[in-house]
């Protein structure tokens, strides 16, 4: 039985691993729950903590400073009113025109409710908002 949950969890962690090349915060959030989990859990625990952790880490990592710096030094585009309140891990509308970041494509902004937004273009995911 024993062996089946340490092949179990190995097979997680790989898992979670090799999809945690996409993001750093997903490799920093996997690892961090992976060792938390470990500690009180053991290999199963390893498992559930590492996946939790690499879903967390995704969510929260802010973006380069570079990235901030550019997009607080650009011409504002036209802001867009939405009915939601913007706050970092929700989605954007897709109907916002994103305005991509040269300097690194995994990020682009937009001025949504008269606030600069950083936003992953893939998902809309706003993952920060500039004060």
């Amino acid at each position: 039985m024993k062996t089946k949950i340490i092949i179990l969890a190995a097979a997680t962690l790989g898992l979670a691993s090799a999809t945690a090349y996409a993001q750093e915060g997903t490799v920093n959030g996997a690892a961090g729950g992976a060792i938390t989990g470990a500690i009180v859990g053991g290999p199963v625990g390893a498992a559930v903590g590492g996946v939790a952790g690499a879903i967390v880490g995704t969510a929260i990592d802010p973006p380069p400073q570079r990235v901030v710096t550019y997009v607080q030094q650009q011409p504002a585009p036209q802001s867009v009113v939405v009915e939601q309140p913007v706050a970092v891990g929700k989605p954007i509308p897709t109907d916002v025109v994103l305005t991509p970041v040269p300097e690194d494509q995994r990020y682009a902004y937009a001025v949504v409710n008269e606030q600069r937004v950083i936003v992953d273009p893939q998902t809309h995911t706003v993952v920060q908002v500039i004060q």
